[in-house]
């Protein structure tokens, strides 16, 4: 049985999973750079261990390192949260030949769905639909243009080792083939090592929806339904949401049964994602396959109530799932924002800074997975994602309301962040209505990026005003020989 768990990751997940295991009764070993050594998840783990300098590459990407903690600590497993190693099957071989569990799936699993080319013919083996395009990575710009005469554009150009909207290029003219292939093979070298690229049909109007899978090693795999990521920019997501606006009963159930063929077809265990694209008549396709934890696993959780962390852990012991398919139903309604360290106002560039002043929303419904507090300093090294801010109700509207009352009770000072940009978006129309897909925020950059009547300067002038009280609290002055606190000018005194 697993007593202690290494997290090799930082930031919110990382005290996530943490939490998870405390209730489980597990110890917990933090990982971190120089630069994380006053990090959250380094203060709320059992035992902690620095691993490198700042650059991830030296520190959260070395694996070498990271088992070496491991090793110290006497960690029985290893959770790599999401992002860095949690998709690297390397890392998955090394805990296994070095006898550490790895709370994620197998090394075969992660290569067959790292490989998009790889993961679009086992689900075409699979009968699972995927869009149409090329079967075979592209191997000249002649190949390309004869594809894409084939198939017409537009078209999305995309590497096969892929993630995060790295190496994608969309193509809507014919002349612009060549230079979007050159610039997709280009970031995809500098991104991952591989210039290889693929090309697919690009559809018109999509929606990105996502179905968690859950899968014990003894073959059991079921559904934990779909989560609606279509919030996007460049490709990130921004805001989740479950269920979906989109989907009927009908689509929402055979959807399911593809999802869960997918992660079959895989040999998958874990934790994993099936990601599809939908059209607006509900014609929907196999995307690609994470196989880790997502961002948005907490909504799920939420709606489900199933701690999927908890799930991973008992699946890396060798535990049998504990649910049936029909044990499970969605339960009201939970959206996902994410909150950034950048300012929307100047091109959403990261901002990072000490954090003079923060109040976390609170009330019913509300979850907030953090790892900033005062006085700490976010660091420029790293993803400028600070928190996650969930709310669940029992209606999707009394879910917008509600994120909206905690957006606005939310409050972060010194560095600028995305909270009032994710405030409009609860106010914009096309969303309230669920009307929206991944063309969502261009459609409607206007009306987000709208200033409040007060032309934005309204945080500025409360905090001006609550220093001025509060140095005036502070003030002495002398009255008949005594000294004493004055009294606040801004309260009546007559």
């Amino acid at each position: 049985m697993i007593r202690k768990v290494l997290v090799a990751n930082r930031g919110e997940i990382a005290v996530r999973i943490m939490r998870s295991c405390r209730e489980m009764g597990i110890r917990t070993v933090a990982v971190y750079s120089e630069a994380d050594r006053a990090s959250m998840h380094v203060r709320y783990a059992d035992q902690a261990y620095c691993i490198g300098p700042a650059p991830s590459v030296e520190s959260y990407l070395n694996i070498d390192n990271i088992i070496e903690a491991a090793k110290a600590s006497n960690a029985d497993a290893i959770h790599p949260g999401y992002g860095f190693l949690s998709e690297n099957a390397e890392f998955s071989d090394r805990c296994d030949r070095e006898g550490i569990i790895f709370i994620g799936p197998n090394s075969h699993a992660i290569r067959m769905m790292g490989d998009k080319i790889t993961a679009r013919k086992t689900m075409m083996a699979a009968g699972v639909p995927v869009v149409p395009g090329t079967v075979d990575k592209i191997h000249d710009e002649e190949e390309a243009l004869k594809i894409i005469a084939e198939i017409g554009v537009p078209v999305m150009i995309k590497a096969t080792a892929g993630g995060g909207g790295k190496g994608m290029r969309l193509v809507k003219h014919a002349d612009d083939i060549i230079s979007s292939l050159r610039m997709a093979q280009s970031e995809a070298r500098n991104a991952f090592g591989d210039d290889s690229v693929y090309i697919e049909k690009y559809i018109q109007s999509p929606h990105h929806i996502e179905f968690q899978i859950l899968a014990d090693k003894l073959g059991n795999t079921i559904h934990l339904f779909e989560r609606e990521c279509s919030v996007q920019r460049r490709h990130q997501k921004v805001i989740e949401e479950t269920p979906s606006p989109l989907l009927t009963e009908a689509i929402r159930n055979e959807m399911g049964q593809h999802a869960v063929a997918a992660a079959k077809a895989a040999g998958y265990y874990g934790a994993g994602t099936i990601e599809f694209i939908v059209d607006d008549n509900l014609n929907y396709y196999f995307l690609e396959m994470n196989t880790r934890l997502q961002v948005e696993h907490p909504i799920t959780e939420r709606v489900v109530g199933i701690d999927l962390v908890k799930e991973m852990i008992g699946i890396a012991n060798g535990d049998p799932l504990p649910y049936k398919q029909g044990d499970l139903k969605q339960n009201g309604h939970a959206i996902e924002c994410r909150i950034y360290a950048e300012d929307p106002d100047n091109n959403f560039m990261p901002s990072p800074g000490t954090i003079q002043h923060i109040t976390e929303p609170l009330g019913l419904g509300v979850r907030h997975d953090g790892y900033v507090y005062e006085g700490y300093t976010i660091p420029i090294h790293y993803d400028p994602m600070i928190s996650k801010l969930i709310v669940w109700a029992k209606t999707r509207q009394e879910a917008i309301n509600r994120m909206s009352r905690a957006l606005h009770e939310y409050k972060i000072t010194g560095v600028k962040t995305s909270i009032r940009f994710l405030a409009r978006i609860m106010e914009t129309p096309d969303f309230v209505s669920g009307n929206y897909n991944t063309h969502f925020i261009e459609k409607n950059l206007d009306f987000l990026m709208q200033e409040p009547e007060c032309d934005g300067q309204c945080e500025d002038i409360a905090l001006i005003a609550a220093y001025l009280d509060y140095t005036r609290k502070l003030a002495k002055v002398s009255t008949n020989g005594t000294t004493q606190k004055a009294v606040s000018r801004w309260k009546d005194v007559r």
